[in-house]
């Protein structure tokens, strides 16, 4: 019997079919898994998924559309391709990992030193500022008010909040250029 038929019969769910079909076509199957996959072992898991997947899914074989071979190769080939890029996948993960396992170590003593120096270089930048434009960049960006909300608490209009805090922020970008 040919594999069209024998698919048909395994569809009915008739196990001598699949058995037959199991011996016609596990060679060709294994052999593209094989050549996609490479790995000795892996193919044969493969090939083993894909026949099994062949006993629950031959339903959805249509011999209109093509050979029982054809269909059931390119259900292969596709099992073999999926298990290649979640290999591929997975490699990625763990050199990812393992690139953040191994950060260098840092000076603790020296990050402490730089950012005190950081925020001491901020402060000085800070006390340059008109003290409006100082009381609308504090009330936004070390507070954590919107604009919005620095117009309401210092009962001024948003526009001139939005003023005060863009010749701020310029003026404070000028002076910190240095730092960054």
């Amino acid at each position: 019997m040919e594999a069209d038929e024998l698919l048909v019969l395994v569809a009915g769910g008739d196990q001598k079919a699949f058995e037959e079909l199991y011996g016609l076509v596990s060679g060709p199957v294994f052999g593209l898994v094989r050549r996609v996959v490479r790995d000795p072992a892996q193919s044969e898991e493969v090939a083993q998924e894909v026949l099994l997947e062949l006993w629950r899914s031959a339903a959805r074989f249509d011999p209109r559309r093509g050979s029982a071979l054809s269909w059931i190769l390119t259900v292969a080939h596709r099992r073999a391709v999926d298990r290649v890029r979640s290999a591929r996948a997975a490699g990625e993960r763990e050199r990812r990992a393992a690139r953040r396992a191994h950060q260098p170590a840092f000076d603790q003593v020296a990050e402490e030193v730089e950012a005190g120096l950081e925020r001491e270089w901020v402060r000085r930048c800070l006390d340059r500022l008109t003290a409006l434009q100082r009381q609308s960049v504090t009330l936004a960006y070390y507070d954590g008010y919107t604009y919005r909300e620095v117009a309401e608490r210092l009962r001024l209009p948003l526009g001139t909040v939005k003023t005060r805090m863009r010749d701020g922020l310029g003026r404070l970008r000028d002076c910190l250029g240095g730092v960054a």
